[in-house]
């Protein structure tokens, strides 16, 4: 049974068309890999399905239940786009931890702000364990009073994932999420997703990371221009291109 379901969704900013038309499933449990050049409309899609974005079009459904839909001003209230933002996390870019917060303390806050604010009946100490739990999962069980100025770009980036599962959401989303790490720490954050992936955490990734992809997703899709052309297993898509435009793509990506 498919957990997310996107149907139709475009997007312009102004009169540009980043996204046409863009149709997925995915099952609960497994990875999607979207790969393809900058400017392809990838983030953009992304950032639909965290509703940072409001899609012109189409609709978004989780567990069968329609978050989003264009042609229904009532999914589109600020107080439900908030609620329904929490069935996904967002892993970004550039780490985007609150300074003046420890790697413990960027990682519980907004579930203790939600417990106080919307009294959720959890206790901190109960969150702030939780937070500790998932932070020895990432590898930082000695990080966890250190401020963001005091860790490696990896283990900023691993704080920042420990966050997003910390909400518990249904699906969690990468951005690039290697993108701003050089070489020698990318390893250490893929090895983290990968264990996800092991869990059978349902991902969606957004990643440059050719081979990464290829062993870590359970589907593909390349996107180009707006448009997805091209999906299918890592094998069809990595291994058996039908698309003359994929498989120029990809040619950039032989030797990773």
């Amino acid at each position: 049974m498919a957990i997310l379901d996107v149907q139709h969704i475009e997007k312009s900013f102004g009169a540009t068309k980043v996204l046409k038309d863009i149709n997925f499933s995915l099952p609960e449990g497994q990875v999607l890999a979207i790969i393809g050049s900058s400017g392809s409309g990838k983030t953009t899609l992304l950032r639909c399905l965290n509703f940072l974005e409001t899609p012109d079009k189409g609709s978004i459904s989780v567990r069968g239940e329609t978050l989003f839909d264009a042609g229904d001003p009532a999914t589109q209230r600020e107080s439900e786009i908030r609620r329904k933002r929490l069935h996904f996390g967002l892993v970004f870019q550039n780490f985007n931890l609150f300074p003046q917060y420890t790697a413990l303390e960027n990682v519980t806050l907004a579930r203790e702000l939600m417990a106080k604010g919307e009294k959720t009946g959890e206790s901190l100490e109960d969150i702030r364990a939780e937070g500790r739990d998932l932070l020895t999962q990432m590898g930082l069980q000695d990080r966890m009073g250190n401020y963001p100025h005091q860790l490696s770009g990896g283990q900023q980036q691993r704080v920042a994932i420990a966050r997003a599962l910390a909400m518990k959401p249904d699906i969690l989303c990468f951005d690039e999420p290697t993108s701003a790490l050089d070489p020698e720490l990318t390893g250490e954050v893929l090895k983290v997703i990968r264990s996800l992936a092991d869990q059978h955490t349902t991902m969606i990734i957004v990643t440059h990371e050719m081979s990464f992809a290829r062993d870590v997703a359970d589907h593909v899709l390349f996107m180009d221009g707006g448009v997805v052309v091209e999906e299918g297993t890592p094998e069809e898509v990595f291994g058996h291109p039908q698309q003359a435009r994929t498989r120029q793509f990809l040619e950039k990506y032989k030797g990773d």
